[in-house]
């Protein structure tokens, strides 16, 4: 056990765009440090970043990169953490991956702090941040379980394009000036760079993130089922998913219709668990238009709900509105919970 107060921590993919969010948190929330070390691919080696007044010189990422850290926190693609998270682990560091590459590992904890922190003590040296639609989600639907129970899922997302990169962002970008010029839109990018067709994001909505699977889901549709079903320890959850890119930059929502197990649950008894609930933020009054949005959302670390409805068929179904930060609570506020937490409880 550490009995350390402050940290060797190494950001990789430092120059990316949840890397440089990351270094704003670690900055912001005064994270414990003893030295901070920023990674990146040989591309991106040499840059000079600031942070906290100082400047630090971006190195190239490897093995030998991680002698003496103590907390690896990697956003750099799935295939660099396969390559060298481990190599963070062998000399001594606990890595948290905000990839896909761990995620459904049975020996990697799946991690949202307010819904599974627990889960963190278990760590072998690997602890994966969950994809961004699922974080959102499952901290909504995390104090409904506890209070009322919960047997099924169906959500709809409405994704922004961030989420899919920088390339996408500027692909969106360029696409509205080519329409609004009555120009043709080039798509080289959306809905999944690998795949054969690429469609324009502007002005348009598609019902395809990341390449499809066999049984007609998506790649996305498939981690937030599989995700959610882990993170919450209930393999036996209904859990359906439909995931759509929608043309904005910032914060994913989701429509998410919800079946809970006990009888008799109003909607208020919904408002009320979510007033009380850690790193929820309740906008819900018709009578007033109140409710979440993408841009309303965009640059906070909270989980929105609104639009709290019981299902006019079915007295134990109920209809919610879930928006947040992907690239904050989706991806580096997370990353650093969950660096917090191993901290606090000295579970490093």
């Amino acid at each position: 056990m550490s009995e350390k107060t402050a940290y060797n921590v190494a950001v990789v993919g430092a120059t990316g765009a949840v890397g440089q969010k990351i270094m704003k948190i670690l900055e912001e929330k005064k994270f414990p440090l003893n030295k901070l070390k920023l990674l990146s691919s040989k591309n991106s080696a040499g840059k000079e970043l600031t942070f906290a007044g100082k400047t630090i010189i971006v190195e190239e990422a490897k093995p030998e990169s991680f002698e003496g850290i103590d907390i690896a926190l990697f956003s750099a693609g799935g295939s660099v953490s396969k390559q060298l998270a481990p190599e963070a682990v062998k000399r001594g560091a606990v890595v948290v991956d905000n990839t896909s590459a761990y995620r459904m590992d049975e020996n990697v904890p799946l991690v949202v702090p307010e819904v599974n922190a627990e889960d963190i003590k278990e760590h072998k040296g690997i602890i994966a941040n969950p994809n961004c639609s699922t974080i959102q989600m499952v901290a909504g639907l995390k104090p409904i379980k506890d209070h009322f129970g919960l047997s099924r899922v169906i959500v709809s997302t409405y994704q922004a394009v961030s989420g899919a990169g920088a390339k996408a962002v500027a692909e969106l970008e360029h696409q509205a000036k080519q329409y609004l010029n009555n120009e043709e839109m080039e798509a080289n990018i959306l809905p999944a760079g690998s795949d054969k067709k690429h469609y324009p994001i502007a002005f348009n909505a598609l019902p395809q993130i990341d390449l499809f699977q066999d049984n007609g889901y998506t790649f996305e549709e498939m981690k937030m089922i599989n995700e959610t079903k882990k993170i919450m320890h209930e393999p036996n959850l209904s859990v359906a998913a439909t995931c759509v890119r929608l043309p904005f930059f910032t914060s994913h929502a989701e429509s998410v219709y919800i079946e809970v197990e006990k009888d008799g649950v109003t909607v208020q008894d919904i408002w009320r668990t979510f007033e009380n609930a850690e790193g929820i933020i309740l906008q819900d009054d018709p009578s007033t238009q109140t409710y979440p949005t993408p841009l309303s959302s965009a640059n906070k670390e909270e989980v929105f709900v609104g639009r709290v409805r019981k299902d006019l068929d079915n007295d134990k179904g109920f209809h919610l509105w879930i928006v947040s930060d992907n690239l904050l609570k989706g991806a580096a506020w997370n990353t650093v919970q969950i660096a917090q937490t191993l901290v606090k409880n000295n579970w490093l």
